[in-house]
C-alpha cells in the first residue's frame, strides 16, 4: 500500500513539472515574438515625425505691384573733346603742358617757330607797298586823262585804258592787303590755344619736333561731363524716354552710386544686332570719374502692374530649375515654378505658375526636406 502510494505522487510531479515547463515555453515564445516585432518596427516600419512648421516661417502667393528695371554698361565717354592741331607748318618752339595738366579755354599751350612767318609778312608789306604806288599812279593818271577828255585833247578809248588801269591797280592793293592779314593770321595762329577748358588726355608731339598743317599737337577733354553709351534691345526701347534716370555704378568706386539720365536715343539699331545705342549723360563736376572707365547700371522704368510673387528667399535654383516648397494635405510638396521679373528693391520675384490659392510656401530655407514627408502648421500662440 505504501508503495503504491508512492508511485502516485511521484507520477504528479512529473505531469506537474512537464505542465510548468510547457507553460513556461510558451511565455517564451510569445516575448520571442514580440521582441522579434518590435524590431522589425525598429526597422522602417515605424510612422515618421511630422515637421512642424511656424506661421513666420511660412508666405503666400500675393498680387504686387514690381518695379522694373532695365540693366545697362558701357564705357565712359567725354561730351566735349577737342585734338588741337597745328595751322601752320614750323618747328614746335615751345609745349608748355603735359599729361594731365588742366587748362582753360583761351591758354596758350605751345608756340611755333615764327621766323618764316614774320619775314612773309615783311614780304607781304613790301608788296602791298608796291601796290599802293601803282594805285596812285593810276590814280593821278586817271585823273589827269578826265581832263583832257573834258578838253577833247584825247579820245574817250584813251581816258577808258587809264580807268582800267586804274581799277586794275585798286584790286592789286586789295589782293596785297589780303595776303598781309593772311600773314598776320598764320603769325597769331603760330601760339596754339586751347579751344575749351579741360584736362590734357595725350600729347602727340614734343618740343623741337616739325610739324605740319593740320598736325595733331594735344588732346583735351572735358570731364564736367561724361557719356555712357549702352547698348539696349530694341524690344526694351519703346519703355525708354529721355530724362528717365539712371543709377550707375562704376569700377573702382565700390559702393559709390552715380547718378545719370538717358539723354538721347538713336533712331536705328546697330548694324549685325537688334540693339540701340541709348547715350546716358552723366554729370561729374568734381572730375572723380575718367575717361575709358566701365560702368554698368540701370533704368528705372515704369512699374507694372500688381502680379503673383514670391519672396525671393522662397524660391530655390537647382540644376537650372526654380522650385518652391509648399504644404498640401499635411505634407511637404516640391514643386517647380517658372519664375519671371525680380524686383531687386522690393526683395519679391514673379511667380507665373499657378499655385492653388492658399497655399503655404516655406519662406526660409531648411535643409534635409523630402517630397511627401508629413508637415503641419503650428497654431500661433494667443
Amino acid at each position: 500500500m505504501s508503495i503504491r502510494m508512492t508511485r502516485r505522487r511521484f507520477a504528479g510531479a512529473v505531469a506537474l513539472v512537464v505542465l510548468v515547463g510547457g507553460l513556461a515555453g510558451a511565455v517564451a515564445l510569445r516575448a520571442a515574438k514580440r521582441a522579434s516585432d518590435e524590431a522589425a518596427a525598429a526597422r522602417g516600419g515605424a510612422t515618421p515625425v511630422a515637421l512642424e512648421f511656424a506661421a513666420a516661417d511660412l508666405t503666400y502667393i500675393r498680387d504686387t505691384p514690381l518695379a522694373r528695371w532695365l540693366p545697362v554698361s558701357g564705357t565712359l565717354e567725354p561730351v566735349r573733346q577737342a585734338i588741337v592741331k597745328a595751322k601752320v607748318a614750323g618747328d614746335v618752339a615751345d609745349l608748355t603742358v603735359r599729361e594731365g595738366d588742366a587748362v582753360r579755354a583761351g591758354q596758350r599751350l605751345a608756340r611755333i617757330d615764327s621766323a618764316d612767318l614774320k619775314s612773309r609778312i615783311a614780304d607781304r608789306m613790301g608788296a602791298l607797298e608796291s601796290a599802293r604806288a601803282q594805285l596812285a599812279l593810276a590814280d593821278k593818271t586817271r585823273s589827269m586823262n578826265l581832263r583832257l577828255l573834258h578838253d577833247r585833247f584825247i579820245s574817250q578809248s584813251a581816258f577808258d585804258n587809264a580807268e582800267s588801269s586804274f581799277d586794275v591797280a585798286r584790286g592789286n592793293v586789295k589782293s596785297a592787303e589780303a595776303q598781309v592779314q593772311v600773314a598776320r593770321n598764320a603769325l597769331r595762329d603760330a601760339d596754339v590755344v586751347a579751344p575749351l577748358s579741360g584736362m590734357v588726355a595725350r600729347r602727340q608731339v614734343q618740343p623741337g619736333e616739325k610739324v605740319a598743317v593740320e598736325g595733331a599737337l594735344l588732346t583735351i577733354v572735358d570731364l564736367s561731363d561724361l557719356e555712357m553709351q549702352a547698348l539696349v534691345p530694341a524690344i526694351d526701347v519703346p519703355q525708354l524716354a529721355q530724362g528717365m534716370p539712371v543709377e550707375l555704378s562704376v569700377d573702382g568706386f565700390g559702393s559709390r552710386r552715380f547718378t545719370g539720365r538717358v539723354d538721347r536715343i538713336n533712331p536705328s539699331t546697330e548694324p549685325g544686332t537688334r540693339a540701340i545705342v541709348v547715350h546716358v549723360s552723366l554729370p561729374n563736376p568734381d572730375a572723380a570719374l575718367r575717361v575709358g572707365m566701365f560702368a554698368t547700371g540701370r533704368i528705372a522704368l515704369a512699374t507694372a502692374g500688381p502680379t503673383p510673387t514670391l519672396p525671393a528667399g522662397a524660391v530655390r535654383n537647382e540644376a537650372g530649375q526654380s522650385y518652391v516648397w509648399t504644404i498640401e494635405g499635411g505634407k511637404l510638396v516640391r514643386r517647380i515654378v517658372v519664375t519671371g521679373r525680380r524686383d531687386e528693391s522690393g526683395g519679391r520675384i514673379e511667380i507665373t505658375t499657378p499655385l492653388p490659392p492658399g497655399t503655404p510656401v516655406l519662406a526660409a530655407r531648411f535643409d534635409n526636406l523630402k517630397d511627401g514627408a508629413p508637415a503641419i502648421v503650428k497654431a500661433a500662440r494667443s
